[in-house]
């Protein structure tokens, strides 16, 4: 289910991509309901006691904040990708992978720095299961995303 719910949630939100006007209207199109979508699963599988739910909840908004401008960045990362597939040399090659590689790393980072944040305000064992969703919702939909980008040279 949890998957079957991810795909459906994806190929919702790249679908919408060809309907709006431009890149960012296009991100924020897909942060807006993607959110939505996540708040709602998480809020089904944190299922915090009502002593721990609002300090969460005040952590989690801050925390998305910060994943949404991360996220922006690779679909950005990805859309360059897209636009310079036909004429991908080392040059945007290594550009376009030190940023992919940073993004990662800033990610990597971010999940350090709200982990200690929602462990103060929950527990470790909560602060621990929101990360174990929020890495598996992430790699999911990198993912799916990375099975429909096609390789260097493949269409050659």
């Amino acid at each position: 289910m949890k998957k079957s719910a991810l795909i459906f949630l994806f190929s919702f939100l790249l679908g919408s991509l060809a309907f709006a006007q431009g890149i960012d209207d296009e991100i924020t199109l897909m942060q807006a309901q993607f959110g939505m979508e996540k708040k709602q699963l998480v809020q089904a599988v944190m299922d915090l006691p009502e002593s721990l739910s609002p300090g969460f909840w005040t952590i989690y908004q801050q925390y998305e904040g910060e994943r949404q401008i991360l996220a922006r960045e690779r679909i950005l990362l990805i859309n360059e990708y897209l636009t310079n597939y036909e004429n991908i040399d080392n040059e945007i090659a290594d550009s376009l992978t030190k940023a992919i590689l940073k993004n990662s790393v800033d990610r990597s980072k971010l999940h350090k720095k709200y982990y200690k944040k929602f462990k103060k305000n929950t527990t470790a064992r909560d602060a621990a299961k929101f990360l174990q969703l929020d890495i598996y919702i992430h790699n999911t939909l990198r993912n799916l995303s990375l099975q429909e980008l096609p390789f260097i040279d493949e269409f050659k």
